[in-house]
């Protein structure tokens, strides 16, 4: 397939796939036919527009791209669907004919595509192909929702299994990247162990659960919505204490490169809260051995036994013990914010070691780690969410029917299909064994733990029915189609309430209604959005420290939430996917709008606010222009090509492995801008033909700078964000860009309802898959291409709901 996916992009394609054809030649050979030798169109009819446009160069004799189109029947499109796709893409995408080609006027290319989209859309109906999804694991967050969902237990699965592989579109829930290895299987038996003590309250023994926070350029602000009004930094963490018991909560003080204690200058209050009630109140800092030496230090200094000491003594007895209930609590450490001086009293500077020679002395003391360590003193199980949800009958006489109904319930709701005999003995067996030598919920723990590691519940499994021959569509059964519906929207197990008569569409639209209304739908903007955004990239993003100071945890914290909040803004008043890249609007606090500029806006909170001039849309989001750039300056290279990616669905080829590093320098020795360093890249012959296509789009985002901040200069040269695509459309900066890709909204939804499609069903798109998706674009423009538009075309379309059996019963 591979092959094919560039086969009609001319020169762009010849000149990066030298494993096809002699790089060398084939340019000869596309060159030995003029425009002149063309035979002249017998009309303007499609199939005399493919004649003159397409044939002349792929056809039997120059095989351009070694692709001949000549013996190929245009009036059928039965054969060969997956050519006559990438036709189809490559002349929406204006990347054919060639660069230098001659081109036929805009409105006979639209009749063209018009032309094989109906006649692919009508082969597709009358031989639906819907494919079919291999065997499915759980990726790591539907896992850790299925726990939520069947248990009523929140774990933390970063801690329990590994991070899950993405395919090429950077989607971790596609079929075929989520393999299995002996190791995951430990992982997996690990996982079920800890989460049945968990959610029956029996831990085998303490554990220590550490939370660090990361560092923080400023903890000036009330950092959680968790914490009260009048805190400062500190941190909110939702911990599960698993049994009624003791429990010991331990505060580690942010300190230096030397490992000195920062800001300990004055007296400062430390509260420890459970659930906001106040647990303890600490005074730390103030005393005056605990000031650093003065700036001119030596390493001599970092000897002083006296200062040395004290600074680790200063979080030594930071910790509390306490009796706590069982459940999910939320602790807050935070420092209590001075609002007031007494008149006339003069306040000591705030001060701590610096973290290097050139940084400011003074600082704020912070907070590094909180680590919770328990069960100490169990007093007993508790009653808890994950008790009430599993222990739904008291065993009178004989356990084994209230066993057999506790787990047969749960084997449903886990298995996602209606549970057999054999199902449930299974797992009678296991209670047997677990209450041989305990409790009737130890015997229940040790069922439920087998549960967690069966087939049935890791993987997400779709069988043929009885009497289907192979190669053949079907019809998915009700409980399978609820289960891809829940999976879809909320990346969990399935809904109980969506079951039954969902083959009914007037239904189905109304269940995905509903459940887009539920808050377990912010699962499709995190994962779905995360991933189609790079949203979670932002994690791993390191900026140049030196060229870039002001990037720090607070800033790449305001990054992520804009972006989830505007996204979660878009899908839940149902707008319509166009505005994604035209909204006038955004969501900020202080620390994000000071780095946009943007003024009026004080405090942590984040609020709506609207936008005038530089920003606008997604394409302003500094999330989005800081992972699309390198660490020490901005990439056009890359913003173009995730633009191309991502919202024109026109991806280019990969590069050749030869490709010549940028010159940071002309040749005259001054430092150049990237533009013009990129300007120089493609003089080569080589590097052209692909980056006429990207670096213009990039161009007009480069008032941004690798952090996105608006910037007026790059290398002492003014930014010029104009650019010009091969087809002849100019636009100038991210006004200009956001008014071209509105002229091609079709081209913008159907590239996100692509990628919405893949993500639903698990499973990388196919020739076949495109008629679905021009179906649903097209029922969905009369609503303005609204989100619950796009999404009931997606749970209505044929790969949706249907399957292709994989051999005949």
């Amino acid at each position: 397939m591979a092959r094919y996916v560039f086969a009609l992009c001319g020169a762009a394609w010849l000149a990066t796939m030298a494993t096809t054809v002699d790089r060398s030649s084939a340019l000869q050979a596309f060159a030995a036919a003029p425009a002149a030798a063309q035979p002249p169109a017998a009309d303007g009819s499609p199939g005399a527009l493919f004649d003159r446009y397409c044939v002349t160069c792929h056809n039997q004799r120059l095989k351009t791209a070694g692709l001949s189109l000549e013996t190929l029947d245009p009036a059928n499109f039965a054969e060969h669907t997956e050519i006559w796709e990438k036709v189809v893409r490559k002349l929406r995408a204006g990347t054919m004919p060639p660069i230098g080609r001659p081109r036929p006027e805009k409105p006979a290319v639209a009749a063209l595509i018009s032309s094989l989209e109906t006649g692919l859309d009508r082969a597709a109906a009358e031989h639906p192909n819907p494919g079919r999804a291999p065997l499915h694991r759980l990726n790591r967050t539907e896992y850790a929702n299925a726990i939520r969902d069947l248990l009523a237990l929140d774990v933390d699965v970063r801690a329990l299994l590994p991070a899950d592989d993405t395919d090429e579109h950077g989607f971790d829930n596609v079929a075929e990247v989520l393999t299995v290895s002996p190791a995951l299987m430990e992982r997996y038996l690990f996982a079920a162990r800890k989460i049945g003590r968990l959610a029956l309250g029996y831990p085998t023994g303490p554990g220590v659960e550490l939370y660090t926070l990361p560092r923080m350029l400023a903890q000036e602000d009330r950092l959680s919505d968790d914490l009260p009004f009048g805190s400062r930094g500190g941190t909110a963490v939702r911990h599960f204490f698993p049994a009624d018991a003791e429990y010991t909560i331990k505060i580690k003080l942010k300190s230096n490169l030397y490992d000195y204690i920062l800001g300990l200058g004055r007296p400062q209050q430390l509260d420890v809260r459970l659930d906001g009630a106040l647990i303890k109140r600490f005074t730390v800092g103030g005393r005056a051995d605990l000031n650093p030496p003065p700036p001119s230090f030596s390493g001599a200094m970092r000897g002083n036994s006296a200062y040395e000491t004290h600074a680790h003594d200063a979080d030594a007895g930071l910790e509390v013990t306490l009796p706590v209930k069982a459940g999910t609590r939320v602790v807050g450490v935070f420092f209590t914010r001075q609002s007031w001086e007494g008149e006339g009293v003069l306040q000591p500077v705030q001060t701590g070691y610096p973290l290097a020679v050139n940084e400011q002395w003074d600082g704020l003391a912070a907070i590094d780690s909180v680590a919770i360590d328990g069960p100490f003193k169990i007093t007993g199980p508790g009653d808890t969410p994950s008790r009430r949800r599993i222990l739904t009958c008291t065993p009178r006489g004989d356990d084994m029917a209230c066993a057999k109904r506790i787990l047969s319930a749960l084997a449903r709701r886990a298995y996602r299909r209606p549970v057999t005999d054999d199902d449930v003995k299974t797992l009678l067996d296991f209670y047997k064994t677990g209450r041989k030598d305990g409790t009737f919920e130890s015997g229940i723990q040790f069922a439920l733990e087998r549960m967690l590691i069966d087939p049935d519940f890791l993987f997400r499994a779709e069988r043929d029915p009885s009497g289907v021959k192979a190669g053949a569509p079907y019809r998915l059964s009700d409980v399978e189609l609820a289960s891809r519906l829940s999976f879809f929207l909320w990346s969990s197990v399935l809904d109980e309430a969506a079951r039954g008569k969902l083959k009914d569409p007037a239904v189905l639209s109304a269940q995905v209604r509903r459940m887009m209304a539920d808050p377990r739908a912010s699962a499709l903007v995190q994962n779905f959005g995360g991933q189609w955004l790079m949203l979670r990239n932002i994690r791993d993003a390191a900026p140049d420290p030196d060229l870039f100071p002001n990037f720090d945890e607070n800033l790449r914290e305001a990054f992520r939430r804009e972006t989830e909040l505007f996204l979660e803004s878009q899908v839940h008043e149902d707008r319509g996917l166009p505005e994604l890249l035209t909204a006038n609007y955004t969501f900020l606090n202080e620390r994000l709008a000071r780095h946009y500029g943007v003024p009026g806006v004080n405090g942590t909170r984040f609020r709506r606010v609207t936008l005038e001039g530089r920003r606008g849309g997604l394409l302003g989001h500094g999330s989005l222009l800081t992972v699309t750039s390198y660490p020490n300056r901005t990439s056009p290279v890359l913003r173009g090509k995730w633009l191309l990616e991502n919202i024109l669905g026109t991806p280019p080829p990969p590069p050749p492995p030869d490709v010549p590093a940028l010159k940071d320098k002309g040749a005259d020795g001054r430092p150049q801008s990237v533009r013009e360093r990129l300007e120089d890249h493609r003089r080569n012959p080589t590097c052209a033909a692909c980056h006429a296509q990207m670096d213009p789009l990039g161009f007009a985002l480069d008032h941004f700078d690798a952090v996105g901040k608006w910037r007026d200069a790059d290398a002492g040269t003014a930014v010029d964000a104009s650019g010009t695509l091969p087809d002849g459309s100019t636009f100038k900066g991210l006004e200009g860009l956001r008014t071209l890709l509105d002229s091609r909204r079709q081209q913008f939804v159907s590239t996100v309802t692509e990628k919405l499609l893949a993500y639903a069903l698990g499973r990388g798109l196919e020739a076949y898959d495109m008629p679905a998706v021009r179906n649903i674009v097209r029922n969905a423009n009369a609503d303005g291409y609204q989100w619950s538009a796009i999404l009931v075309g997606i749970v209505e379309s044929v790969p949706f709901r249907m399957r292709t059996a994989e051999s005949g019963n």
